[in-house]
């Protein structure tokens, strides 16, 4: 029997949590969104974006570290890679400038580790899909969902205007009116992995 891959959380209390300059973002609805990734495609092509599931734990239980943007909408921290940007490298980019201290000294060392699910956005519109339509030659979207493996100690500095929150997995099962498509089915992406709760 192939054994199961094992990632270590460390619970929530042993992380540091500060505050930074806010940052804003690019566009203030859903349509403004996807005018500019129209914009975006019609001069680099297909857009490549990267996202991270940081995972902490309390009572024993796995929790996903989520951005809150206002007082419903959440996202993974990430964001759109440069044209030919290398994803690793451009993950560890995003989170550093969305999580990252102002001094070099507390950024994170970002462990970057398994692909763990590929979304694809066929269409100028709000649906993605984990497969690429077979009618779709041409895509839009591509944002790839990546497991980073903390450290046991770290310190995560919050945009003002933003809030970190920990999730429970259970929380985010089957829960897509609140979480939309792609963060509700992390936890099964995540049933391949076998959580070693570390308390410290």
């Amino acid at each position: 029997m192939v054994s199961s891959p094992v990632v270590n959380t460390y619970p929530l209390s042993s992380y540091t949590f500060g505050t930074k300059e806010p940052k804003m973002e690019k566009d203030t609805s859903v349509a403004d969104r996807l005018a500019r990734m129209k914009v975006n495609y019609m001069k680099e092509g297909m857009r490549t974006s990267v996202e991270a599931i940081l995972l902490v734990q309390e009572h024993n239980h796995p929790h996903i570290l989520l951005l809150q943007i206002g007082n419903t909408f959440c996202k993974l921290p990430g964001g759109r890679l440069k044209p030919g940007e290398n994803e690793i490298e451009g993950l560890k980019r995003k989170l550093t400038s969305k999580l990252g201290a102002n001094s070099p000294a507390l950024v994170p060392d970002w462990q970057i580790g398994e692909s763990v699910a590929i979304w694809w956005r066929p269409n100028f519109e709000t649906m993605m899909y984990p497969y690429c339509p077979p009618h779709i030659t041409k895509p839009k979207e591509c944002k790839k969902l990546f497991l980073v493996h903390l450290s046991e100690k770290e310190y995560f500095a919050v945009p003002k205007n933003l809030k970190l929150l920990a999730v429970p997995l259970f929380e985010l099962y089957d829960n897509v009116q609140r979480y939309g498509p792609v963060i509700s089915t992390i936890p099964q992406q995540l049933s391949r992995f076998q959580f070693n709760m570390i308390s410290i």
